[in-house]
């Protein structure tokens, strides 16, 4: 994807949430169960950083697996 595509996607797709999110946020954006959450996560779908026992996830990175998930649905 391009920088320009993604910076676009960035400013229309989840405009409520911060550019950080955390499991709960994820959840509901995705609309998405707490176990498929944290299994996204620890296969690799969707990158984070894990600070202590809480998970910090770039909202762009959901907004890149969306995106990939669209291109394998096609």
């Amino acid at each position: 994807m391009k920088k320009s595509e993604l910076k676009e996607l960035y400013q229309m797709m989840f405009p409520d949430y911060t550019d950080i999110v955390n499991i709960t946020q994820l959840q509901n954006m995705l609309g998405i169960s707490r176990h498929l959450a944290y299994k996204l996560i620890s296969d690799g779908y969707i990158k984070c950083i894990k600070i202590g026992t809480g998970f910090k996830i770039p909202k762009v990175n959901v907004i890149e697996f969306v995106m990939d998930q669209n291109k394998n649905s096609n």
